[in-house]
């Protein structure tokens, strides 16, 4: 599968993980802390190609994602569940320890956050769904998060994301489904 945006990693690791799933040229941000010639690198590659920024799912990839989205608008997300880029040796968590069939599956899943944002779903939506503030509130939203392909997020940062994903009421409802339908299987 040929990627026509260049993908936004953390490291070399990152890029060979990509490199062995798919056919793709990648920009590497060497850390959390994003240096000016490595934005301008990024809103050079958005111009020419588009962007997908793919960062690990922990608390600096995410710092990295939002560096970058604030600096670059009009990227795509690509989000790994964090279960599936969890090292072998349970130590370490990214994208270098995916395979490459959950690579491909984020890349295809890729989605443009939105600038205007339009409020379909409250805080107070989240609160009575069980995704904010009660037992098992992180676990709805990781599995959550994960269906929507939206990526794992704390209680408000899943507004926020549900908001700029543009997730409708809807999409939102069958997905929550089908987290307390596997929650009342287990």
């Amino acid at each position: 599968m040929k990627i026509k945006e260049i993908i936004v990693v953390e490291g070399k690791d990152d890029t060979t993980a990509i490199k062995r799933a798919v056919d793709a040229d990648t920009i590497e941000t060497n850390g959390s802390a994003v240096n000016q010639a490595t934005i301008e690198k990024v809103k050079r590659a958005q111009e020419k190609r588009g962007v997908i920024i793919f960062t690990d799912p922990d608390f600096p990839g995410e710092k990295i994602r939002k560096t970058i989205a604030e600096k670059v608008p009009g990227c795509k997300h690509a989000f790994l569940p964090k279960e599936v880029a969890i090292a072998k040796n349970g130590k370490g968590v990214g994208v270098e320890h995916a395979h490459p069939e959950a690579i491909v599956e984020a890349l295809k899943d890729a989605q443009m956050m939105r600038e205007t944002i339009v409020e379909e779903i409250s805080q107070e939506d989240l609160v009575i769904a069980g995704l904010i503030g009660g037992e098992g509130s992180k676990e709805r939203r990781i599995k959550l998060g994960n269906l929507l392909k939206i990526g794992y997020t704390n209680g408000k940062q899943l507004h926020k994301r549900l908001m700029m994903f543009q997730i409708s009421k809807q999409e939102f409802a069958q997905a929550l489904s089908v987290v307390l339908q596997e929650e009342q299987n287990e």
